[in-house]
């Protein structure tokens, strides 16, 4: 399948080729680095946070590939390709797994044949498109040629949900997403967080692109779901696999697993 890319502006940072820059990566631009360097200025562990924040998702995709037996997934605000994407962790332990990634960068379009090498026994796609839209996303024929909306499906929403300011219209736009999901699909999802940050390093951070949000924000995208242990943490400390945790401080983060109630529903977090 080919796509028309769209003309990229170089001259705006964006928040996938910022992180990019963050990981080492080389898929950015002037404006992209000058962005990252100014919060990074504000912020110097920015740079771990981002590794962190790539470690939880393997760690929650891992889980819902395995115990979770989920075979569905939906990756929005997917990023450029990076070590251990998404259809990577989880095809690693279901080969038959099929992925559906969503982001608004072109330039991820550009580089969407490295996301689409799916494992022969599994399905994946792209879609550029925005998290405001969710309707879009949904009804995509992309999306229904990969996913079946009618089974369980993992929804991620890692490190995007600070991007969307408006308080309400972040809540609105999970609650019309997972309000097409079957009962018993997850929903995965990180947040940038100033709980852990003195007041002057949240007051620099606020004039950014994004918004920090609290531990009662950060648990209102759960509501009704059933949240799986740990239930929210920060991210370092959401089922390390390592007896070495980066301190919340330097990865201001947190995350949750959660599942909608159903016939496969019950875990719920202390």
């Amino acid at each position: 399948m080919t796509h028309d890319v769209p003309q990229i502006d170089t001259s705006v940072a964006h928040p996938a080729r910022r992180y990019d820059y963050w990981l080492g990566g080389k898929d950015n631009f002037a404006a992209d680095r000058a962005s990252a360097d100014a919060i990074e200025a504000e912020y110097p562990s920015i740079r771990i946070a981002a590794v962190e924040n790539r470690r939880f998702l393997r760690r929650a995709v891992g889980l819902l590939a395995g115990e979770a037996g989920i075979r569905q997934f939906l990756d929005i605000g997917t990023g450029l390709p990076t070590a251990d994407n998404t259809h990577e962790v989880a095809q690693r332990v279901a080969p038959d797994s099929r992925i559906v990634y969503v982001d608004n960068d072109p330039l991820v379009m550009a580089h969407a044949r490295a996301l689409l090498t799916s494992h022969p026994d599994g399905r994946t796609n792209y879609i550029q498109a925005d998290l405001r839209e969710p309707r879009g996303i949904l009804d995509d024929p992309r999306l229904r040629e990969i996913l079946n909306l009618k089974q369980p499906v993992a929804l991620l929403l890692v490190a995007v949900l600070h991007f969307v300011r408006d308080d309400e219209q972040a809540y609105t736009v999970v609650q019309d997403l997972l309000g097409q999901l079957a009962p018993g699909s997850y929903l995965v999802a990180s947040h940038a967080t100033g709980d852990f940050l003195d007041a002057p390093t949240r007051d620099q951070l606020s004039g950014h692109d994004f918004v920090l949000r609290d531990r009662d924000q950060f648990a209102r995208f759960f509501t009704g779901l059933d949240l799986v242990e740990p239930g929210i943490s920060p991210i370092t400390l959401w089922r390390p696999d390592s007896d070495t945790i980066v301190a919340p401080e330097q990865a201001s983060i947190y995350g949750a697993l959660a599942q909608l109630a159903g016939p496969a529903a019950g875990r719920r977090a202390g």
